[in-house]
């Protein structure tokens, strides 16, 4: 039993961590785009790679242009943070029962 804890608490960490990496790379993002970044830029490019297919998944479901800015990033992060506060706290929930 101690072997699959320790398996879930590793997962639980592993996807906290990933979670709160792509929150910033969505967030870096967001604000490059004020800046009107250089479109060949390789860090720019990788950037709107990672970001740009979720914003397009989000913008399938909810009109997220209010006003002239866009929100798909705002609903990025906090759907990223529902998963960060709920799914990894109740795998460190369901590791610490077992």
């Amino acid at each position: 039993m101690i072997i699959l804890a320790t398996l879930i608490e590793a997962f639980a960490t592993i996807l906290h961590t990933l979670v709160n990496i792509y929150i910033w790379v969505v967030i870096i993002a967001a604000l490059i785009t004020f800046v009107r970044p250089d479109p060949y830029n390789p860090i720019v490019q990788i950037l709107f790679r990672l970001t740009n297919p979720v914003y397009a998944f989000i913008r399938k479901f909810v009109p997220t242009l209010i006003g002239g800015v866009d929100l798909a990033p705002l609903i990025v992060v906090l759907v990223l943070q529902f998963v960060d506060l709920f799914a990894v706290k109740l795998l460190f929930a369901l590791s610490n029962a077992l």
